[in-house]
């Protein structure tokens, strides 16, 4: 009977050892990805210049339907002002980069045309509106996730923090935060908002309980 009983305490002993070493595992390799993503995120936004001869529209805004399709890192793409490099950020075509100061965040805005839940796993993405830095409200769209990454910290900002966003044409702008509230995730009325055509951001996330949407406007600073 002590056998039998010292060979289940054995046997229990080595499955509780197991599931450590595997939760050990599982949190070591979400820390060094989480990590990398910071960092390449990092390296991606200090090295983005923009390219000076994207193609754009009649309006000044970007030609997306010209630039972004079925294109391949590196290859080149034709619009009425001359060429452009594609810019992709671990296969995403990139629209700009995003930085605040205030939470540390520094990272690449995936373009509208890539949005899926694989973007979103990979950076921020531009959900709707007229364009990174163009007159209007244009939605940028991240995950709240317990590490740290996209907007996770967005539920720290508050009025008159910096948002800096840099578009495809090396334009960067400041924008300060003027507004920050929590809506329900049917709410899509902060993406179709009138700004009464002053250049404005919407950045949209989830709340911790993933109940609501933490929704901040800010508006650029010319």
């Amino acid at each position: 009977m002590n056998s039998k009983y010292s060979n289940f305490l054995t046997v229990l002993l080595v499955i509780v050892i197991i599931a450590i070493i595997g939760i050990i595992g599982f949190l070591g390799y979400r820390y060094i990805r989480s990590t990398n993503i910071k960092n390449d995120s990092q390296d991606f936004v200090n090295n983005f210049v923009g390219n000076q001869n994207v193609p754009t529209d009649n309006t000044g805004g970007t030609n997306n339907d010209d630039y972004i399709l079925d294109v391949d890192e590196g290859e080149k793409v034709t619009g009425e002002d001359g060429e452009a490099t594609v810019q992709k950020f671990n296969g995403f075509v990139v629209a700009g980069t995003i930085e605040i100061p205030a939470t540390g965040l520094s990272c690449p805005i995936l373009d509208r045309s890539e949005y899926s839940k694989s973007a979103l796993e990979t950076s921020v993405c531009e959900l709707y509106g007229p364009g990174l830095n163009q007159p209007g409200n244009t939605v940028i769209a991240g995950h709240n996730y317990r590490n740290g990454n996209f907007f996770s910290n967005n539920k720290k900002l508050k009025n008159g923090d910096k948002v800096y966003i840099t578009d495809l044409t090396g334009k960067r702008l400041s924008y300060t935060i003027y507004n920050i509230y929590e809506t329900t995730e049917n709410d899509a009325d902060y993406m179709v908002r009138d700004t009464g055509g002053a250049t404005e951001v919407s950045l949209a996330t989830c709340t911790d309980d993933n109940q609501k949407r933490l929704v901040i406007w800010a508006k650029a600073d010319v």
